[in-house]
């Protein structure tokens, strides 16, 4: 599956606009996506780290439009949980020497609210 198709669209509620400054982003995914595929598909799309992923499957509710009973399709939500604070990463090369790996990681998603 490619990125595009994971990922459907942010959830903009309250609850989860006051997540945000914690690092935690929600979004709509594809009932078939597991959460490597989701983290993988955020990390692309977004160019940010992603620590953490949890899904929840929400059930569609049952409407009435007049005389007509129906019921909203159920789809999958997925709480992402990203690096606020990406730094370098350092480890030890050939002779003991110290280098250091600087990876170009956002803090933020800007594209969430639209900006």
């Amino acid at each position: 599956m490619l990125p595009e198709e994971i990922i459907i669209a942010p959830v903009v509620t309250e609850k989860s606009n006051d997540q945000l400054q914690e690092g935690k982003y929600t979004f709509k995914v594809n009932r078939k996506a597991t959460k490597v595929e989701i983290a993988k598909a955020v990390e692309k799309l977004f160019q940010v780290r992603v620590l953490k992923v949890n899904t929840i499957s929400v059930k569609g509710k049952k409407k009435r439009v007049g005389y007509h009973v129906g019921k909203t399709s159920d789809w999958k939500k997925a709480i992402v949980t990203i690096d606020t604070n990406p730094s370098d990463e350092t480890y030890l090369a050939k002779g003991g020497k110290e280098v250091k790996v600087s990876k170009k990681y956002k803090d933020s998603i800007d594209e969430f609210m639209g900006a």
